[in-house]
């Protein structure tokens, strides 16, 4: 070990987190669950084909109306 080598910084909040995850074990795979609710989705990907070939065009004026005034 270096003479000159501080000890690592670990901030109020990080030692919080730790202190809370000792306390709670269980918090950790509840918010996995929670995450899995959310976010880890599985894509069915014909459905997806389907939808982008199923998009219409843009104009190249979205604002323009459709008369038939010339």
């Amino acid at each position: 070990m270096s003479f000159f080598r501080r000890p690592d910084y670990r901030s109020e909040v990080t030692q919080f987190i730790d202190q809370l995850k000792a306390a709670r074990p269980e918090l950790e795979a509840k918010q996995r669950e929670g995450r899995g609710l959310l976010w880890d989705k599985t894509i069915d990907r014909e459905f997806s084909a389907a939808a982008e070939a199923a998009e219409v065009p843009q104009k190249p004026y979205v604002y323009q109306t459709n008369s038939d005034f010339q």
